[in-house]
């Protein structure tokens, strides 16, 4: 089994982990602004652990006007110090002003196809090492971990569980990328 859903195999259902692997994990998400989000989310996690992060989730959700792209687009200086000042969130200018950057190659992205989910769905791969060049080419913060688990977790790769898990079969009825391609 996945060690992620061996470990939350037998946690309370409230505890972050659980909720978070039974009901978000490996889900495809639909919409722009939630693709972000879980971006932000993989992003805010280097070098800190994923509970962290999901105790925070709300939090930054908040700080970042709701993950909406054109929002955080246009984020000024005032808004980083309001972020590096926010004590309820991740406070590290170097992800702060990767986001921001982040947001500004999605518009451009969104422009280019449509939207991100179609820019995602047409460079749709199983392999890893081709999604962390086009990664590479085009975000800040977004090494080979962050990568990965961000695709992992949208359902555009294989992983978040295994067939052994109870909740891989929720997630195949979703029909995730990984499973088209």
């Amino acid at each position: 089994m996945n060690p992620y859903c061996q470990y939350v195999k037998n946690l309370n259902k409230k505890n972050v982990d659980k909720h978070y692997h039974d009901n978000e994990y490996g889900f495809p998400l639909n919409y722009d602004n939630e693709l972000f989000g879980r971006l932000i989310l993989e992003i805010n996690q280097a070098g800190l652990s994923w509970s962290t992060i999901l105790k925070k989730k709300h939090n930054i959700r908040k700080a970042y006007s709701n993950y909406n792209i054109n929002k955080i687009s246009k984020y000024t200086e005032n808004d980083i110090n309001s972020l590096m000042n926010n004590k309820t969130i991740i406070r590290h200018k170097l992800k702060i002003e990767s986001i921001i950057y982040n947001a500004n190659q999605i518009l451009k992205i969104i422009n280019k196809n449509g939207s991100f989910k179609n820019w995602l769905d047409k460079n749709a791969t199983s392999d890893i090492s081709l999604w962390i060049i086009i990664f590479k080419k085009n975000f800040k913060f977004t090494g080979n971990k962050i990568t990965k688990e961000f695709l992992m977790s949208t359902g555009y790769i294989k992983g978040a569980h295994n067939a052994k898990c109870p909740i891989y079969n929720l997630v195949l009825k979703k029909n995730p990328k990984w499973n088209q391609i």
